[in-house]
């Protein structure tokens, strides 16, 4: 009970730097969610599950300093766009993610990544053109499956880097059996200003009751040892919901929504 009310509490204290959202994009069928569950639980699930949304919040206590990674799976805002538009906005980091043996997922990522760079370079009313626009993006692409036979690989890596440029970061990956993704965890961490210790061989993975002891200097229970401020540690927060429509909106246009009498209205940055 104690625990749950200091859950759903907003007593976290977590300076607003140290909060980011990682937004997951790419078709059906590509290995998203077996690639969040490295991320998160270090584990790999054979059968495939359809994935409609997911919205995953992880606490790190690194340091002494704390913070909280968001993660959207938003497979299905394909067909809603600005849904989608409204998600990349709001987003601070971004994995895109495509199989080998699927040319068509491939060129949907190719689409998200210009449609990102666009709608960033316009919400930040950058100068910067769009296909400079990725160095200020943190934007990773991840060509997964690659423990496919190469007679199934259906798109070259000669073929990805013309298309995406070699400024864009790319790894090739393998949920299955794990191949790259401590590089991918390491390169989203470094681009998205997080420590390096977010990625999953990197803390020690305890409960939220853990982590709420190890985050005030209490030991989690008789005969456990609390590890110290140096010892890098992580907790799932089972009740993160995804902020509401409204809320994600105003995190766009401001707070203040009101306008001074004569002055234009302004358009909405997710149209």
């Amino acid at each position: 009970f104690i625990e749950l009310l200091w859950v759903t509490g907003q007593s976290l204290d977590i300076p607003p730097q140290n909060c980011k959202r990682i937004v997951v994009l790419g078709a059906p069928r590509v290995g998203k969610t077996s690639i969040l569950r490295r991320y998160l639980r270090d584990g790999f699930v054979e059968d495939y599950s359809p994935t409609s949304e997911d919205f995953l919040r992880k606490l790190f206590r690194i340091r002494g300093e704390t913070y909280q990674i968001d993660i959207l799976d938003a497979s299905r805002e394909r067909d809603f766009p600005a849904k989608r538009r409204l998600s990349i906005l709001t987003g601070d980091i971004f994995l895109l993610v495509f199989s080998l043996d699927d040319r068509s997922s491939f060129e949907e990522v190719c689409a998200l990544r210009t449609e990102i760079l666009a709608a960033k370079s316009k919400l930040t009313k950058s100068s910067v053109p769009e296909q400079c626009a990725q160095l200020q993006v943190p934007l990773l692409v991840c060509a997964n499956k690659v423990d496919l036979l190469e007679s199934e690989r259906e798109i070259s890596k000669a073929e990805v880097l013309q298309a995406l440029g070699d400024d864009c970061a790319y790894f090739e990956t393998s949920a299955k059996d794990s191949t790259n993704l401590e590089k991918v965890f390491e390169t989203l961490a470094k681009r998205g200003g997080l420590p390096t210790e977010t990625g999953p061989s990197q803390h020690r993975k305890v409960s939220l009751r853990s982590y709420q002891a190890i985050r005030t200097g209490r030991v989690a229970g008789r005969g456990s040892q609390t590890p110290g401020r140096e010892d890098p540690c992580g907790a799932l927060y089972p009740l993160a919901r995804r902020p509401s429509f409204s809320t994600d909106l105003r995190k766009v246009i401001g707070p203040n929504t009101g306008r001074k009498p004569g002055k234009a209205r302004e358009k909405c940055q997710i149209q």
